[in-house]
């Protein structure tokens, strides 16, 4: 719990350190223009002004990272939204339920649930970490990779929820996302279809061909079209909208709580990190909705389900990153390279002999959620004009910073041939409907799930009883078939319920008809 006389210190540094409050736009603005940008990650964006940072005292500097930390956590979802392009893995959720309302002409209202969802969850995150450090980083210590392989299963269980048109297809699709992931050299020493080419003994890149895949065949479809949403009606840009669905946020409470509990358990685990989260919790919440029928065609519980496990991922993040010194991820891996710059080291030690800027750093990164909201109800009315641009204009422009943003990713010409390639499949997986989402969900998880399979199975010696001595493992699959049993009980109860419904419907029309045919005879 909390130290309270760590917790007033903290107070202290934050009203001594007014000249750091100065960082929180200016990297909020960064986070948002960067990772808006297909290609560009959110730990590229910190490394570009990570130098910037060397001429800031201690605070500043953090304070600057970590709002360029909290405005790329929501910027992603931007293009999710408008142009159904991710701006970031962890924003691939997003694009499910978003770009449906934006060809609903309901992007303002969407981009207004994913903004609010990002900015509450970010605070909900952030308080609890505030409140649990301490507890969370033994927890933390506690995982390995029997725990890893659970939630890499829970992940993979989004492919059921996604669907599509013909199952057979889902599932070729499905398999054919896990081989992409696991080409390359595994844990084990064993190589696997890189096909002599010594760029693919790391695996294909995710983010070239998470953009080539999804992008490709986006981009084609809007060449026909003048404009991104043809009615032109729908093309407005209202504040007034935009407001309405933060407003709208609200009324999923559930969702909201869901979303945040999954964000911050995925995103403390290291390596793990919110490109997991947004798809557990996107997965959770259809599985459990009773309209879950509406999913992927304009509901926005499902943007509010992926924006909220995003946001909340960021402080499981922090706490591992302050607690243990231990990144969560790229993003988090910068920020200890900027302690280090300022001969600081994160970790148990830091803890316990720096609470009170522990405590600071928390409290400010809850401040820069707060001014998220007004600075992002700033940038989506900017960003959300591109609908109004002609598409001639604006799809040449998206080819060529996506090309350069997958060049920048890997450093070489691997990065745009990824998605040249990757184009070409995800064009014709589209053509001939196979769900290109399963695919990008078969990459992202697929060297996860055989990495920690085959660490799991070495640490175990081939025994499966070896679950029992992991209680946090056993407890993830208990509640991954807990979650299954009562969706298909619900289901079930569904199902009698419209049968009976519609048995009912059947009898008053042979009841009416007869009563017609009694009426005619009569006369």
């Amino acid at each position: 719990m909390i130290d309270i006389s760590a917790f007033n210190d903290a107070l202290g540094i934050m009203f001594t350190s007014a000249g750091s409050w100065g960082w929180i736009v200016p990297g909020l603005i960064v986070g948002l223009v960067f990772s808006a940008i297909p290609g560009i990650s959110i730990t590229m964006a910190m490394a570009i002004v990570l130098p910037m940072s060397l001429y800031m005292d201690f605070f500043s500097a953090i304070v600057f990272l970590t709002s360029v930390y909290t405005g790329a956590g929501f910027g992603g979802s931007v293009p999710a939204i408008l142009m159904n392009i991710p701006g970031s893995p962890s924003s691939f959720a997003t694009t499910f339920d978003g770009y449906a309302m934006s060809q609903k002409g309901e992007h303002n209202e969407a981009l207004g649930y994913a903004l609010f969802a990002s900015t509450l969850c970010g605070i909900a995150g952030y308080v609890l970490l505030l409140l649990v450090i301490e507890p969370l980083a033994d927890i933390v210590l506690r995982i390995g990779p029997v725990e890893m392989f659970a939630v890499a299963i829970w992940g993979m269980m989004l492919l059921g929820s996604l669907g599509s048109a013909y199952i057979s297809r889902g599932l070729l699709a499905a398999a054919l996302g896990i081989l992409l992931g696991t080409v390359g050299m595994n844990t084990a020493g064993f190589t696997r279809g890189t096909m002599g080419l010594p760029v693919l003994l790391d695996g294909i890149a995710p983010i070239p061909a998470m953009i080539g895949l999804l992008a490709a065949s986006q981009l084609l479809s809007l060449a026909s079209r003048d404009y991104i949403i043809e009615a032109e009606g729908s093309r407005e840009v209202s504040l007034r909208k935009i407001l309405k669905g933060c407003w709208g946020t609200l009324k999923y409470p559930g969702v909201l709580l869901r979303g945040s509990i999954i964000g911050i358990i995925i995103g403390a685990v290291p390596g793990v990190g919110s490109s997991i989260g947004n798809l557990i919790a996107y997965a959770e919440t259809k599985r459990t909705a009773k309209d879950s029928a509406t999913f992927g065609k304009g509901n926005p519980k499902g943007v509010i389900a992926a924006e909220s496990a995003v946001a909340s991922g960021e402080g499981g993040s922090m706490a591992t990153m302050l607690a243990l010194g231990i990144p969560g991820g790229g993003a988090t891996a910068i920020l200890i390279a900027a302690f280090m710059m300022h001969n600081i080291v994160p970790g148990p030690n830091f803890i316990e002999t720096q609470k009170p800027m522990v405590y600071a750093i928390i409290l400010n990164n809850i401040v820069q959620a707060i001014v998220l909201l007004a600075v992002g109800i700033g940038f989506i009315y900017v960003a959300s004009n591109i609908m109004k641009v002609r598409t001639r204009y604006v799809l040449p422009a998206i080819l060529v910073i996506a090309t350069l943003g997958t060049f920048a990713v890997t450093g070489e010409a691997a990065g745009p041939i990824t998605l040249f390639v990757f184009a070409l499949l995800g064009y014709a997986l589209n053509r001939y409907q196979y769900p290109v989402s399963a695919v990008v969900v078969g990459i992202l998880l697929g060297r996860m799930l055989e990495t920690e399979f085959l660490r799991s199975y070495q640490l175990s010696g081939g025994n499966p009883l070896y679950i029992l001595e992991r209680p946090a493992a056993m407890a993830i699959f208990a509640v991954m078939l807990a979650s299954l049993a009562m969706t298909a009980w619900g289901k079930r109860k569904q199902n009698r319920a419209e049968a009976a419904e519609a048995l009912a419907m059947e009898r008053l029309r042979d009841e009416a008809a007869a009563r017609h045919a009694a009426g005619a005879t009569k006369s």
